[in-house]
C-alpha cells in the first residue's frame, strides 16, 4: 500500500472510532426511555416482546463497526476502540455527576428536579453498561478472531453472526441484572427485558450482516486487500516517525 492509501486508511479508522465512541456515550445517556416495538403482538413471561429501551437503537452500531474493524485492522485496533469507548463513558460520567451537583438558574429552561429526573440515575447506568459492554465487546472480539482464523479469513457471515450471538446474550444479561440490582428496573420485569433484549440484538445482527459485506467489499476493493488480509496501521505511524 502507499502512503497515501495508509493515510485515508488511518483517517477512515478515526471516523469509525468517532461513531462508535458517539453511540456508546449516547445509548447510556437516553437508555431510561423504554417504548414498544410491535411488529408481532407476542407476549414473554408476562412482557411485551419488543418493550425496550431507546439506549439499544444505536448501541448494536457498536458491533458492527467493531467487527468491521476487527476484519479490516486487525484485533488490536478493535481493542483500542473498545478501551476509548470505555474512557469516554467514564467521562461523561464524570460531566453528568458535576452538572447534577451545580443549582440550576431560576430562568433555566430545565430546573434541578427535571435534570435528576433524566439524568439523575445515568452515573449507575454508565457503570452497569460499561463492565457488561467491557466484557462483552471482549468475547465479540476474541470469538470474531477465533472464527476467522479457524475459516482462514472466509464466511464473513459466520463469524460476524456467532461472535455478536454470543456477546449480546452475555451484554444484555449482565446490564439488566446490575440495572436491576441498583433499582433503576424492577425485578418483575427481568426476564421479559433480557428476552426482549437479546432477540431484538439477534435480529439486528442478522440485519446487519450484509453492512459488513458491503463495508469489507468495498475496504478490499480500495485498497486491493485480500481475503484475510489486514491493514497494518501500526507499521504506518512507524513509518512516519522520525528516526
Amino acid at each position: 500500500m502507499t502512503v497515501a492509501d495508509k493515510k485515508l486508511a488511518a483517517k477512515i479508522y478515526l471516523y469509525l472510532a468517532a461513531l462508535f465512541i458517539t453511540s456508546l456515550v449516547v445509548s447510556n445517556l437516553i437508555f431510561q426511555k423504554f417504548f414498544y416495538w410491535y411488529p408481532f403482538n407476542i407476549k414473554v413471561f408476562g412482557e411485551n416482546l419488543f418493550e425496550i429501551s431507546v439506549g439499544l437503537l444505536p448501541y448494536p452500531l457498536t458491533f458492527l463497526i467493531t467487527d468491521a474493524i476487527s476484519e479490516i485492522y486487525g484485533k488490536k485496533k478493535a481493542n483500542q476502540v473498545v478501551i476509548a469507548g470505555i474512557f469516554a463513558s467514564v467521562f461523561s460520567l464524570g460531566i453528568i455527576y458535576i452538572s447534577k451537583s451545580v443549582p440550576a438558574t431560576s430562568w433555566s429552561h430545565v430546573n434541578d428536579d427535571t435534570f435528576t429526573h433524566v439524568f439523575g440515575n445515568a452515573p449507575l447506568a454508565v457503570l452497569a453498561s460499561m463492565l457488561a459492554y467491557l466484557f462483552a465487546q471482549f468475547i465479540d472480539i476474541h470469538l470474531y478472531h477465533f472464527w476467522k482464523k479457524l475459516t482462514k479469513g472466509k464466511h464473513l457471515w459466520l463469524r460476524n453472526n456467532f461472535s455478536t450471538f454470543a456477546s449480546q446474550i452475555v451484554d444484555t444479561v449482565s446490564v439488566i441484572t446490575l440495572l436491576s440490582f441498583f433499582e433503576i428496573i424492577p425485578w418483575d420485569k427481568y426476564v421479559g427485558l433480557i428476552a426482549a433484549g437479546v432477540i431484538f440484538k439477534v435480529l439486528v445482527a442478522f440485519v446487519d450482516t450484509p453492512f459488513l459485506y458491503l463495508i469489507v467489499y468495498l475496504f478490499r476493493k480500495r485498497f486491493g486487500l485480500k481475503i484475510g488480509e489486514e491493514i497494518d496501521l501500526d507499521d504506518y505511524s512507524e513509518n512516519l516517525s522520525p528516526s
